[in-house]
This record gives structure tokens, C-alpha cells and sequence, in this order.
């Protein structure tokens, strides 16, 4: 734990009850906010993430942890507490830490929790200013609320895999589990404006989640597209689909990417191509005619750019605002000085390992509340003593376990 300024949610009080990768998304931005997080855990076993591996962090002696790349990467700042809530005495501890919470996040499946008396609908009354979070894979309502929900499942019913791919391959899921982590960033807006609503009124509410809305919510202008032409949204592979060129091309080393936004953008790519009479041509003087006649025009970019090095198109692209990049690994992201002088690599001390482990930072940037990194991602029940202590005031280890 390190000293760090009062964050923007110092003193409230989380009990996270969720796994995997949505809800902990969720918890962990809170807690970057500086709220305090309680991880409640199946006595001995933990979140099932901890096993995803390898990789796994390493001990002392080179050995592997419990601790899993997949786990650490959701759940700094949090305090873990093993509690086994099948059990009588394990439920009654457990709504005894709801009474202190302001907020509860779980995400089992519908129904799941109220078998035990610890559903929204079991607790709502007695504890009315409790905002309580459920993160499911369809919903509370609908159809398809008691199917259990995944990523990779989202992704394909949700309709980003049918944009995702080689035009003429097979659909493709996104690289990272982009449903999970999205529903994670907008249960955490959904909880944020339940605390505004209980500030002004006092009463908590339930905050429904799921993930398949929330891919469909994010599918945004690729959505909007079907829904204003009727006609279902292309897969355009690397390129874009309303934007022309706007894609990935090969140098004559390397691939980087073009993202011609504007005609003038066009216009300066063309000068420094040495083609100054393509951004006059009436086939691709606007980005419309550019879009209607893509076939014509990319093989015609693609030959250009395979002419030069990529260092060349980098260099006399920026120094125009052409967009452009290089597509890089993930040792050239966290090697990039832009992402080195904005934090986004950070270390933290971990009881399990000699050395810091190395996390990725949080992107949010606030001026008089920063965010901050206190605990690294704890062991499984490695925090009962503490919690009991802080949040019920009692010393009994044994009470948490």
C-alpha cells in the first residue's frame, strides 16, 4: 500500500463479488478512483481467472505463482477476502459487509445469487441506498436472460465479428475480449450516475448490464450504417467502410497504416507521393467519389507506398498531418516514448514476487483527484484480517475465511 493523494471515490465502499474479466474491469476503475474495493473469493480457489495462464508471475526462486497474467491485468486495488456464502455463517458475514457497502458488483448468472438470499430483490429493502450492480451476459430480462454469457459468444451474436476479418476470409473476434471490457467501462458510468441519483435523493437502484447490449451498443456508426441504408454493413477488412483510403499498406519494408480523414488530407498525401494530379481527379476529388471507386483507387495508393520505406511515409506524412502510423507489436507499444511519458506501463510491489510487478496504468487523467495504484492484485483471501478490521471493526480472523 503507498500513500497517494484522496482520489475521486476515497471512502466509498465496494464489495465485488465478480470473475473474470467484465465485472473486475468494472472494480478496478473504481478503485483506480481510489474507492475501496473488497474481492470476495471462493475459500481456496479464487477467481478463475488466477489459473488462466501461463504466463504467471514468478516467485523468488523462478517458479510460477497462483497469480496469472489475466488476473493481474483486472484487479489492482482491491483487497481480497475469502468467504464461502453456500455455507449459513459465510452469507451471514457476507450481508453484514452489504450493510457497509455502498455499492455491490457481481456478475453470476440470473438468479444464481438469490438462491442465497443475496439477489437485488432480497436486499433492496433492507438496505435502500445500496446500488447494486449485475453484470450478466443478456440481461435480467429477454429470452436469452438465463443463458450464461461469454465474450467470444457476444462478439459473434453481436455482430462485430461479422465486420472483423479479411474481406473474403472467415469473421474474426477482436484480439482482446473487447465485450467483457466494454461492459466493464460502462457498468462503471451506470454506477457512477446511480451515486449522483442517491446524492440527490438518498435511494440506491439496481444497474442492469449485459453484455450483448452493450456490443451492440458499441457497434455505433458500423451499426448506424445498416440501420440508416437498410442494407447490413460490409466487412471491409483493414479498410473503412465510408472512408477511402483508410487502411493498412505495405511499404517497401514495412506495413504501416493511412487514415485519410478530409480531402485536403488527400490532397497533401498525393503531394508527397508525387502525384499531385490524383486529389484533382473527379474519381477521387471528395471522399465520396473516393469511397465509390475504392477499387481503382487503393491499388493505385498501395503502389505508391510500396515505392518508399516506411520511415519515409512516417516522417513526410507527420510533417504534412497526414494521419499515419506504424502497426506495432506489443513490446513496440510499451517501448513507445508517447506511451512512456504518459505512465501507462507501471510497477507495483507484490508480496508473491522479489521484484515490482509490472501493470498497465489506467488512462484516466483527473487534475485534482488523480488517480492511484495502492494495492497490487491481492491473493486469494490474503486480506480478511484487514477488511473485517476496517469495514466491522473486528479482529477475529478466522470470521473471514
Amino acid at each position: 500500500m503507498t500513500d497517494s493523494p484522496a482520489g475521486a471515490l476515497a471512502g466509498l465502499k465496494v464489495l465485488d463479488l465478480t470473475r473474470v474479466l467484465a465485472g473486475p474491469s468494472a472494480t478496478q476503475i473504481l478503485g483506480d478512483l481510489g474507492a475501496d474495493v473488497v474481492k470476495v473469493e471462493r475459500p481456496g480457489v479464487g477467481d478463475d481467472t488466477r489459473k488462466w495462464g501461463p504466463p504467471f508471475l514468478q516467485d523468488a526462486d523462478g517458479a510460477d505463482t497462483t497469480e496469472s497474467a489475466y488476473y493481474l491485468s483486472a484487479n489492482r486495488n482491491k483487497r481480497s477476502i475469502a468467504i464461502d456464502f453456500t455455507r449459513d455463517e459465510g452469507r451471514a458475514l457476507l450481508r453484514r459487509l452489504v450493510a457497509q457497502a455502498d455499492v455491490l458488483v457481481e456478475n453470476y448468472k440470473l438468479g444464481d445469487l438469490a438462491r442465497y438470499g443475496l439477489g437485488y430483490n432480497d436486499l433492496k429493502d433492507e438496505f435502500p441506498a445500496l446500488i447494486y450492480c449485475s453484470i450478466t451476459g443478456f440481461g435480467q430480462t429477454g429470452p436469452y436472460a438465463a443463458r450464461a454469457g461469454y465474450d467470444y459468444l457476444v462478439q459473434a451474436m453481436g455482430g462485430i465479428m461479422s465486420l472483423t476479418g479479411p474481406v473474403d476470409g472467415e469473421p474474426m473476434k477482436v484480439g482482446v475480449a473487447i465485450a467483457d471490457l466494454m461492459t466493464g467501462t460502462y457498468a462503471t458510468i451506470g454506477i457512477l450516475a446511480a451515486l449522483d441519483h442517491r446524492r440527490r435523493t438518498g435511494r440506491g437502484q439496481m444497474v442492469d448490464m449485459a453484455l450483448l447490449d452493450t456490443q451492440v451498443a458499441w457497434l455505433s456508426n458500423a451499426g448506424q450504417y445498416y440501420l440508416t441504408s437498410g442494407v447490413p454493413t460490409p466487412r471491409t477488412g483493414n479498410g473503412h467502410p465510408t472512408i477511402v483510403p483508410y487502411q493498412a499498406f505495405r511499404a517497401a519494408d514495412e506495413y504501416l497504416i493511412l487514415a485519410v480523414g478530409n480531402d485536403s488530407q488527400f490532397a497533401k498525401f498525393c503531394d508527397v507521393a508525387g502525384r499531385p494530379e490524383l486529389a484533382g481527379d473527379p474519381r477521387f476529388a471528395t471522399n465520396q467519389a473516393r469511397v465509390r471507386n475504392r477499387e481503382v483507387l487503393v491499388p493505385i495508393v498501395a503502389g505508391l507506398i510500396a515505392e518508399k520505406p516506411r520511415g519515409f511515409w512516417l516522417e513526410a506524412l507527420e510533417a504534412r498531418h497526414v494521419p499515419c502510423g506504424p502497426i506495432n507489436t506489443i513490446d513496440q507499444v510499451f517501448a513507445d516514448p508517447q506511451v512512456v511519458a504518459r505512465g501507462m506501463r507501471i510497477e507495483m510491489p507484490h508480496p508473491l514476487t522479489p521484484d515490482p510487478v509490472a501493470l498497465i496504468g489506467s488512462p484516466i487523467r483527473l487534475s485534482e483527484t488523480p488517480v492511484s495504484y495502492r494495492h497490487a492484485p491481492p491473493a486469494c483471501g490474503a486480506d480478511g484480517v484487514e477488511v473485517l478490521r476496517d469495514w466491522l471493526g473486528e479482529l477475529n480472523p478466522a470470521s473471514g475465511r
